[in-house]
């Protein structure tokens, strides 16, 4: 619980109209706030047309483009209503785990742990790994040997990180055998990995999460790739070996990208795309296979 004066000195807004002493409880969809007194919620400029069935005591976060604002008792302008929404859940709602390391875990004895760190249950970490300060890593995941995590890492539950990537090679007699992987896995500070993903460790040298990548459930990144800072990689979404991704760029669900292929920087890869070709930075790729759609910007 909070009041709305607490929520107005900690965020940056344009004016608020209302009782700023009204405490705020709970936190629901634009849709449902009419069921619910003292709650928050927001609405984005395209569902401005919610805003004139609202009549509750529930404060509503708009922008400042919004003009749907007379039957609100409670609401607060901002610039991004978004942006502004996220920063009070963060600040006021969010469920921080206590630090701990469940009884159920396995750490190898040679497992660098730093502080504040949560490790949930059945996570088994190999040897060598190092893991930061401040990380969370979720039940039943599997870190293996050699992977380095860095600070303000989120992995969710059911991951697999430093796995055998599928390389291989036919021998003499024309049967496939598997190429050794002896490369690792590096997460570096404030990456988040949702639950079952897996995540390859390089042949050689290593698969690298630049810092603030956030990759979702069920992607798979396979050996030697490289996402680059700050780009996402979303459900679904298969990143072939030795791949490298540039920094502020959008992997879309259900996307393929083909081995060695390059994405750019603030590159859009389009939902269900198959990327056959490397793609420029700033620019936008859908289909099957990828083709250019625009470049960004223009």
């Amino acid at each position: 619980m909070v009041e709305i004066n607490k929520i107005l000195e900690k965020i940056n807004y344009h004016s608020f109209t209302g009782n700023r002493k009204l405490t705020i409880k709970s936190v629901i969809p634009i849709n449902e706030i009419n069921n619910v007194s003292d709650a928050l919620s927001w609405c984005g400029d395209k569902n401005s047309h919610l805003l004139n069935d609202i009549n509750t005591d529930s404060l509503v976060i708009v922008s400042n483009k919004n003009d749907n604002v007379s039957k609100l008792k409670n609401y607060l302008v901002v610039e991004n209503p978004r942006r502004a929404f996220q920063e009070v859940l963060t600040m006021f709602f969010s469920r921080e785990r206590t630090p701990s390391v469940s009884k159920s875990a396995f750490l190898a004895d040679n497992v660098k742990v730093g502080k504040n760190v949560f490790i949930g249950h059945n996570v088994v970490i190999e040897e060598n790994c190092i893991i930061g300060d401040n990380t969370t890593i979720l039940h039943n995941t599997t870190i293996l040997s050699d992977t380095i995590i860095g600070s303000g890492v989120t992995i969710g539950s059911n991951n697999t990180i430093g796995g055998i990537g599928f390389g291989y090679e036919k021998n003499a007699s024309g049967d496939f055998e598997l190429i050794p992987h002896i490369g690792n896995v590096i997460i570096k500070n404030n990456v988040d990995i949702g639950n079952n993903t897996c995540i390859d460790r390089a042949v050689l040298g290593s698969t690298v999460l630049e810092e603030n990548v956030k990759i979702d459930n069920l992607v798979h990144i396979a050996h030697g790739v490289v996402v680059g800072r700050n780009s996402v990689v979303i459900a679904n979404a298969m990143v072939a070996g030795s791949v490298k991704i540039g920094e502020d760029s959008w992997i879309a669900p259900s996307s393929s990208i083909l081995n060695k292929k390059e994405i750019g920087s603030n590159a859009l890869v389009g939902m269900g795309a198959v990327v056959t070709k490397s793609v420029e930075d700033n620019t936008i790729v859908a289909g099957n296979p990828s083709r250019f759609i625009r470049s960004i910007g223009k």
